[in-house]
């Protein structure tokens, strides 16, 4: 894995994706070309830096980990492990509080220092992540707690173009 450097963004051929919180949509571009838009939901909370904020982070980041390839569509993962459970109704009736991460885990960590990267705005270390929500969760609408949740579908669509080291920049 290569990390990008803020001056060769974005790629002038290669792939990176571009998460827009005002229309609640990410995109897929190879160089100048978009090939791909999904929706998603970002944080209820609005945009921001600050650890604690609940908010979704801006600026240029990179994709450090991706987790979960191979489990199951609806895997459950708490603190980025799989738990062993599937995704229910049921078990959601059982844990009505819990926020859910699912299916796949797209880590970000921030490229720009001291706006998403050290200290109290790191986007790494706030586990800023693109994941899977339940199916009963709205795109287009911000809900979540500062990630991008996007559906399974999409979300299986995106995990299989973000290798780690590709470049996301979010944007409002």
């Amino acid at each position: 894995m290569r990390t990008p450097r803020l001056t060769e963004l974005p790629p002038a051929t290669d792939t990176w994706l571009e998460v827009d919180v005002v229309n609640q949509c990410l995109v897929h571009w190879q160089g100048a070309r978009p090939l791909a838009e999904w929706a998603v939901s970002t944080a209820l909370a609005g945009t921001g830096q600050q650890e604690g904020s609940g908010c979704t982070p801006l600026g240029w980041h990179y994709v450090r980990a991706a987790i979960g390839d191979g489990l199951p569509q609806g895997t459950v993962f708490r603190g980025r492990r799989p738990t062993g459970e599937r995704y229910s109704p049921e078990l959601a009736e059982a844990h009505p509080r819990r926020d859910w991460i699912l299916t796949r885990i797209i880590w970000l960590c921030g490229l720009e220092r001291g706006f998403n990267r050290g200290g109290e705005v790191d986007s790494q270390r706030r586990y800023i992540y693109l994941h899977g929500t339940p199916p009963d969760q709205p795109m287009g609408v911000p809900r979540s707690h500062g990630c991008i949740r996007l559906s399974a579908p999409s979300l299986l669509q995106v995990f299989s173009l973000a290798t780690p080291g590709t470049p996301v920049w979010l944007h409002d």
